[in-house]
């Protein structure tokens, strides 16, 4: 079966949105899913959804660089938090949630194996290695947070083309 042309562009917030509301493990534990915009929006996103205990969001925010050489490309770099409140000081509560945190980066990872292969047959490219990084327990109180990043690498047409330019272009 043939996918349909990405365009060189993957839509990191609709995949993640779509694990969320399809896993099992995320929709058991109440998981919301939001974007965000880097780390000060998703403390924001989860103090002002005060009747929500777990969240998946996805950053609007992405680094990134091109790289000039034989095959230019643009990597730009997605983050998704996780975050479950928990009592405030229960070291133990916080243990689990981070135990649920895991699991659910692992299941999502199962899910991002096939869809890394459905990109690459539209020369989207993601960096095999995805880290988990655990936020520290003073991240905000009653709370514990993770959060991973991928990487993107698509194909960069880096050719010179007057049309763009007001001039040749050449000093």
């Amino acid at each position: 079966m043939n996918s349909p042309s990405l365009n060189g562009c993957w839509d990191a917030s609709a995949f993640f949105q779509t694990l969320t509301e399809e896993n099992r493990l995320a929709t058991s534990h109440d998981f919301r899913f939001c974007r965000v915009s880097g780390l000060d929006g998703f403390e924001e996103a989860v103090n002002a959804a005060q009747s929500a205990t777990a969240f998946v969001c996805v950053s609007d925010i992405a680094d990134g660089y091109t790289e000039l050489n034989n095959t230019p490309r643009t990597r730009r770099v997605k983050t998704v938090f996780f975050a479950m409140r928990h009592a405030a000081e229960d070291m133990e509560a916080r243990a689990r949630c981070m135990e649920i945190m895991r699991e659910l980066f692992r299941q999502f990872m199962s899910r991002l194996l096939p869809e890394k292969v459905r990109l690459e047959q539209n020369c989207i490219y993601i960096d095999p290695r995805i880290t988990f990084n655990e936020i520290d327990r003073y991240f905000f109180t009653g709370a514990a947070g993770a959060y991973f990043q991928i990487a993107v690498d698509v194909f960069t047409d880096l050719r010179f083309n007057a049309d763009e330019w007001n001039s040749s272009g050449r000093s």
